[in-house]
Formats: structure tokens, C-alpha cells, sequence
């Protein structure tokens, strides 16, 4: 059984209350737009990190992180990429590749709208969990927090801070 922390668009934003949160996981999952990579490493120094690029992170970001990373966690098959859209309004850029090999876990972030969907269709669960940064036009930040054992995903928590 793992414990995840999901949290997408920190923006170079970490504080003592994400890090609160950090600590209380297995591993820590950023869906993108980390920004500052002080971000990265203030995690790392508490957890394992998987982590992706996204559109406002600079070269330093995209050499250390994918712009996807596929994964199994326990036995469930984890896609994480940071703008890849959502059901059934996937990316163009993803759109082909999701249908011919769906994971089990689909994650996105960049919308900055917190989001939690099954995909009847390709059977598949997607998160967006929302905004933990405090730079973009969501007025709470969000993360998400959930266990794995197995094949199931349980325990599905939203987290929310203080509005901005």
C-alpha cells in the first residue's frame, strides 16, 4: 500500500502547509508547472518525487523532469503528463496514444480546476488536482491525497487551503 500526494502548478509556490501534507505520504506526484525547482527539492528532501514538466517550466525543469512519465505504482498503470485534457476532451497531443494504450490512472494538471472522472469508455480514472500554487485565477488551492494497494485506488481526499 502507498500513500500519494498529488499536487499539479505550484508555480514556485511551496509552503510549511504543502510540506505538512508531504511528509504524511509514501511518494509525492507533481503534475507540472512546478516553476521554481527549489520546489522539487524541498520535496525530495522529504519524499520520493515523480514529477513532469509543464508549460511555464524552463530548461533546468524539462532536463530533470519528463514532459510524461508512465509508471506502474503497486498494480496500477500511472500516465501523468501536464496539459492532456480530460474526459472525453482529451489533448490532440495525447488524444491517439491514450486510446491505443489507456493506463489505469490518468493524470493531468495546467487547467488549474481541480477534477476527479472516470473514462467509461477507455476505463481509466482521470485526476487534476487542481492548483497548489497561489499564481493563476483559482481562488483555492487544491491537492489531492489517495492509497494505492493493488489494483485499487481508495481513500480519495481533496485538500484545500486558504483562498489566495
Amino acid at each position: 500500500m502507498k500513500k500519494i500526494l498529488l499536487l499539479s502548478d505550484t508555480h514556485s509556490y511551496i509552503d510549511d502547509a504543502i510540506l505538512k501534507y508531504v511528509k504524511q505520504a509514501d511518494e509525492v506526484w507533481h503534475a507540472g508547472d512546478i516553476g521554481d525547482l527549489s520546489v522539487t527539492d524541498r520535496i525530495v528532501e522529504l519524499k520520493p518525487l515523480k514529477a513532469v514538466y509543464g508549460n511555464i517550466d524552463n530548461a533546468k525543469a524539462r532536463a530533470e523532469f519528463p514532459l510524461h512519465n508512465r509508471f506502474m505504482c503497486e498494480g496500477v498503470d500511472v500516465w501523468i503528463t501536464h496539459i492532456g485534457g480530460y474526459p472525453p476532451k482529451y489533448s490532440n497531443k495525447v488524444k491517439e496514444a491514450l486510446a491505443a494504450n489507456p493506463p489505469d490512472l490518468f493524470i493531468t494538471g495546467h487547467s488549474h480546476i481541480l477534477k476527479v472522472m472516470p473514462d467509461k469508455k477507455l476505463d481509466l480514472l482521470h485526476m487534476n488536482p487542481g492548483a497548489a500554487g497561489k499564481h493563476g485565477f483559482h481562488k483555492v488551492r487544491t491537492m489531492l491525497r489517495f492509497k494505492i494497494e493493488g489494483k485499487n485506488i481508495t481513500d480519495l481526499e481533496v485538500i484545500e487551503f486558504e483562498t489566495r
